[in-house]
This record gives C-alpha cells, sequence and structure tokens, in this order.
C-alpha cells in the first residue's frame, strides 16, 4: 500500500480510500472472504506470502492498512511478512502487537480505523510508535518525498463527496512518475513498479461496501458487498 486516505467526521465510521502501489508482476486476488480461519475478513489476497495490504472485519466494521515505510531496512531472513499486519490488526485491534514478532521485520506504517477511533503505529526497524488522529481528512503514505502527496491532495479530497468523488479524483489521474502523483507507474531495471488497485472502503459494523480496480485512472472500477 502507498496512499491511503481517511476522513472521519464527529460519530460517522471512516471514510477509506486506499491506492496500492507495486511491482505490476507481483499476483495478487482482489477483495474476499480469503481466510477460512477469519470469516468475517475482507480483503484483497497477495498470493505470493498469502497475507494482505488492507482487510476488514465485517462484525466489528474496523479495516487495517499497512504500508512500507523505510525502504533502506529489509526483513532479516525469516521475519514476519508486513502482510499478516492487517489481519492482526481487525482481529485483534490495538492488541495486535502481542501477536507478532516485530524484530527483524522491514519497516511499516499500520492504519487502524475503527467506527469510532483512527489509529497508526509506525515501525522503523527498531522503534514501534502510535500515533492517535483526530477528525478530520489524513493522508498516510510510504514516507519520504511521498509525503507531499499530503501537502497536495489533503484539502481536496477533504471537500469531496465520497464515495463517487473521491473515485472520480483518483480516475482523473495518469500514470506519473513523481513521488507526489496518486497514481504512479516507474520503470527500472526492466521492471515495473506502479499502481496496480486501488478501492474506497465504506465499513460499518455488521456490512461494508467496496469499490475497486486494478486500472484505477480507467472507467473500470466494480462493486462488492459483504454483510456479517
Amino acid at each position: 500500500m502507498c496512499t491511503v486516505v481517511v476522513r472521519r467526521s464527529g460519530d460517522r465510521p471512516g471514510e477509506v480510500l486506499a491506492v496500492r502501489d507495486e511491482l505490476t508482476g507481483r499476483q495478487f486476488d482482489d477483495p474476499g472472504r480469503w481466510w477460512p480461519e477469519l470469516p468475517s475478513v475482507v480483503g484483497g489476497r497477495d498470493r505470493v506470502a498469502g497475507g494482505t495490504w488492507c482487510a476488514t472485519d465485517v462484525g466489528t466494521g474496523v479495516t487495517a492498512l499497512v504500508l512500507n515505510r523505510y525502504h533502506e531496512r529489509t526483513a532479516a531472513p525469516g521475519a514476519p511478512s508486513r502482510g499478516v499486519l492487517p489481519l492482526l490488526g481487525v482481529v485483534h485491534g490495538a492488541a495486535w502487537v502481542d501477536h507478532v514478532a516485530l524484530t527483524g521485520m522491514a519497516g511499516f506504517l499500520l492504519v487502524l480505523v475503527a467506527p469510532d477511533r483512527l489509529t497508526s503505529r509506525e515501525f522503523d526497524g527498531e522503534r514501534l510508535t502510535t500515533t492517535e488522529h483526530p477528525a478530520g481528512t489524513h493522508v498516510f503514505t510510504s514516507g519520504g518525498s511521498e509525503d507531499r502527496k499530503g501537502e497536495l491532495w489533503r484539502g481536496t479530497f477533504a471537500e469531496a463527496a465520497f464515495p463517487d468523488r473521491w473515485r472520480g479524483l483518483v480516475q482523473e489521474q495518469e500514470p506519473a512518475p513523481e513521488a507526489e502523483a496518486l497514481v504512479v507507474r516507474r520503470e527500472r531495471e526492466g521492471r515495473v513498479y506502479g499502481t496496480v488497485f486501488a478501492e474506497t472502503i465504506d465499513a460499518r459494523p455488521g456490512r461494508l461496501r467496496l469499490e475497486y480496480s486494478r486500472e484505477p485512472w480507467t472507467a473500470a472500477w466494480e462493486s462488492a458487498a459483504f454483510d456479517a
């Protein structure tokens, strides 16, 4: 995951846009109930490691999203994949950290969107830092130069209607190499890294509504509904 926009207002559940940037050849499955041991959890599944970049517990309405951070720090051999983190986040809430060994893991930012709370926890390879976010519109990125996305896009999303206009803002973009781009495409050493998926997430206890696309800069978006 590389860009997450969350808007919270009063007692309303968080409104979420998640844009996933990845190597374009990495295979994944669209959102579904992929984990039999977690029947109420819905998310896209990474076919390489079996985890996810974004998961929602339909029963509780909690969504967890992971963004890669501190790219200069690679994972140690045998360390858990960051793809387990959203699953742990939606199952255990704030106590997810008690269910994974962080030692050796690559850096990350885990965003936890509950109906009444927005929290992020950042791991730099050594320390885990927790931030509670107030009501408003927040833009989370993979860090570094990509943090300019917050300055560029926060106000636009704050004023736009969810989910239709949020989807429209993504559809209006063309894949670009700049760090502040909402939809990206970069080529390096024969490999292509770019936006491979985007989704809007409307999660409330007992029901989940998604709109998503593998080419989100086009009109080819699908809708999905899941109920507890």
